[in-house]
């Protein structure tokens, strides 16, 4: 029997010590549903007594009934004929094992059949998910879709899909890319017309790359505005599987085999504006993007958790030169960086996942309640903070997924390229993390202005001002140190208004910024847990001597590195 969250010391600690309890209360609504509705809780303690049966509850799933599938499903996938799209038999029974145990509405409000949970704590599920078959998340980690339509559907919307959604009934997709545009959505041509007469909307065009293309309920964005040619003239709308909305194809893919990519052809589709018109790109997306970030971080880590582990297993038994070669020190460094790496990522998940919730009990606040002047200032800091937080986290996650699978592969030797273990599917299942849902350079993009805006500062100083343990003073004098040099090179490119060197010196500056925000929350851990002071102090220490390689490159001032790179791909 396997429970990949009871067998998860580290995923239990992070749910212990996440500080949910103003989240809870304002989710909640002061713990007044339990008077409406028998599954509300009716205080703290008992939600977080739910969140852990619930997680309990998924994680049997993803191990003993998920993963011992997984390896079938990556095998043999999805299938496409005649326009339709057949899901493998063990991706629908994993499907009705998850419905069954009632977490396909996880977010969703009471009233409409759903759980009503946090952010961070649909992410924990999502990361255990994705430890088990990391395909399997690209389905049921879209509740992002029910989720939009219950922020910004209207109430008829709400009322007609977010039970289905709950219920299991219906799977959702989101439509953003079309060939040829990739990122560019302001670029996005898919046209939306309206008939006069009747005011039904309807869909003409392309998109490409459209996860779980063949759902049910689709999120289109679409150009809703003649003679428009940028994000002003986009609207978000939701539309049904139907015989004018054609699959014409799923790709085949490097990874992820269990879930379709498909590309799917409108032909006059009817659909319903959600929100408002020219809203769609600049409101709904941005929305939409940033539940993407934090459920492909959430992916990405439980697939560098599955590598980990794997690894760690493979060559605790291996046997070369009369001993296993976890003994050998170049080994047990792969390995001891990979777990470092893993519980940097799982910190800033959590943490980001954390400053999403507070963002969206706020905003609820202020856009459905009675705000205070400071539930207002609370709600602006919150959407700052995880406007530059999300970026950051899907990042780092995908970035150090992609090496911690790189690395497993490697421990396995000749082995790990073979099929026989899993270890090769991680590493093509990790490598999509870093491109889909924005690339890492396009997650740099989204990040700086929020580093050099200072937005992290009111959260740096309140981890600074934790009342820790002297042993970890130290570490706190290093990062206090690699804080001053990310704030002198922020300075510094601010200064040179130079907008070329800008974007050439955005990438360390996130980095910087991540590594002294990564390792005060992995040094607050540890003075939680000791048995974390020694990923912490490697953290720190490493990320030490990164943050001085960058900065000494940054206030270089070499302004003909750009001419330099230039030179380089031209030869």
């Amino acid at each position: 029997m396997a429970n990949f969250f009871s067998d998860n010391p580290d995923l239990k600690f992070t749910l212990e010590n996440l500080e949910l309890e103003p989240i809870t209360r304002m989710v909640e609504n002061n713990y007044a549903f339990a008077r409406e509705f028998d599954n509300a809780p009716v205080d703290f303690d008992d939600a977080l007594d739910n969140y852990r049966r619930v997680l309990e509850v998924v994680g049997e799933i993803a191990g003993d009934r998920i993963e011992p599938r997984s390896r079938t499903v990556d095998a043999e996938g999805a299938k496409f004929a005649d326009g339709v799209v057949t899901y493998h038999p063990f991706t629908v029974q994993n499907l009705k094992d998850l419905t069954q145990a009632g977490v396909m509405g996880v977010m969703l409000a009471h009233k409409y059949g759903g759980l009503n949970f946090p952010v961070s704590v649909y992410t924990m599920m999502t990361e255990i998910v994705s430890r088990a078959d990391a395909s399997l998340q690209n389905i049921f980690g879209l509740q992002d879709i029910a989720e939009t339509i219950s922020f910004f559907g209207s109430e008829e919307q709400k009322d007609k899909y977010l039970p289905l959604f709950a219920a299991g009934e219906v799977d959702g997709a989101m439509d953003l890319t079309e060939p040829d545009y990739g990122s560019d959505l302001q670029a996005v041509r898919l046209r939306a017309w309206q008939d006069e007469k009747t005011g039904q909307w309807y869909l003409n065009g392309m998109k490409r790359f459209i996860t779980n293309g063949c759902a049910k309920v689709h999120l289109v964005l679409a150009r809703s505005e003649e003679g428009t040619t940028d994000g002003r003239g986009l609207s978000m709308f939701i539309c049904e599987a139907c015989p004018q909305l054609v699959v014409r194809r799923i790709e085949e893919k490097h990874g992820i085999h269990g879930v379709a990519t498909c590309e799917l052809q409108f032909n006059d589709v009817p659909a319903q504006l959600c929100g408002k018109r020219r809203l769609g790109l600049i409101r709904y997306v941005m929305s939409l993007m940033n539940g993407a970030r934090v459920a492909i971080s959430a992916q990405a880590l439980g697939i560098a958790e599955a590598a980990y582990r794997l690894a760690r297993k493979y060559a605790s038994e291996r046997e070369q030169f009369k001993q296993t070669i976890d003994q050998f020190p170049a080994i047990y460094t792969m390995l001891s960086s990979m777990k470092v790496k893993l519980t940097a990522m799982r910190a800033l998940l959590y943490e980001t996942t954390r400053v999403v919730d507070l963002r969206n009990a706020y905003t609820h606040i202020v856009e459905h309640g009675e705000p205070t002047a400071e539930d207002r200032t609370l709600q602006k800091y919150y959407v700052k903070l995880a406007a530059v937080l999300t970026p950051m986290c899907k990042a780092l996650a995908t970035e150090s997924a992609n090496q911690i699978a790189y690395d497993g592969l490697q421990i396995h030797g000749g082995a790990g390229y073979m099929h026989d273990f899993n270890a090769e599917r991680f590493s093509r299942d990790a490598r999509i993390t870093n491109i889909y849902e924005g690339t890492t350079q396009l997650q740099v993009v989204a990040a700086i202005g929020g580093v050099m805006q200072h937005d992290l500062d009111r959260r740096m100083d309140e981890l600074f001002a934790l009342k820790l343990d002297g042993k970890f003073e130290r570490l706190l004098k290093k990062l206090a140190d690699g804080r001053e040099l990310l704030n002198r090179a922020v300075a510094f490119v601010a200064e040179r208004k130079d907008h070329a060197y800008h974007d050439l010196m955005a990438r360390s500056l996130v980095e910087m910024a991540t590594s002294v925000f990564v390792g005060l929350l992995l040094v607050r851990d540890a003075a939680k847990c000791p048995d974390r002071a020694a990923i912490a102090e490697r953290f720190v220490l490493d990320g030490a001597y990164d943050i001085e390689q960058r900065f000494r490159r940054i206030t270089s001032g070499e302004g003909g590195l750009i001419d330099n790179n230039r030179d380089i791909i031209d030869y």
